[in-house]
């Protein structure tokens, strides 16, 4: 994406379009969706050539999150994926590979749904499954 596409991004979120904001939005948004840590940003900044510190990098994440400019994905309180695609949709995780596979919203299908306290309305729901390289689902 060209600066002025991403600055225009960040200011409809709310943010400033500051130098570091808009070297690590190219790097997040510039290409097709993608599932990140901190740690993964931080290694594509360094090859980049760029100087930013593992702080900004954490810090700029959980703003774009909080500004809907990512999807924040939490395993087991231990990780955390960062989405570029914000869209309704589900998730496989690769446990042996560390990586997360997007699936298609309308992909799969939930019936019996708990009964929700009167006024409540389901915004979304989110699927999680999780493989590893024999192929069974994670116990835990």
């Amino acid at each position: 994406m060209q600066t002025p596409v991403l600055e225009r991004l960040l200011v409809r979120a709310g943010l400033r379009p500051t130098r570091k904001r808009l070297h690590l939005a190219r790097l997040l948004f510039d290409g097709p969706d993608q599932h990140v840590t901190a740690e993964d940003l931080m290694q594509a900044v360094q090859e980049s050539g760029h100087a930013v510190s593992l702080a900004t990098v954490y810090n700029t994440l959980n703003q774009f999150s909080a500004a809907g400019l990512l999807r924040r994905i939490s395993l087991d309180g231990t990780k955390t994926f960062f989405d570029t695609n914000t869209a309704d949709h589900h998730h496989i995780y690769h446990e042996d590979e560390d990586k997360l596979v997007d699936v298609a919203g309308g992909r799969i299908q939930i019936n019996g749904l708990p009964r929700l306290a009167k006024g409540d309305k389901v915004k979304s729901v989110e699927v999680m499954i999780r493989v590893n390289s024999e192929g069974e689902f994670n116990k835990n």
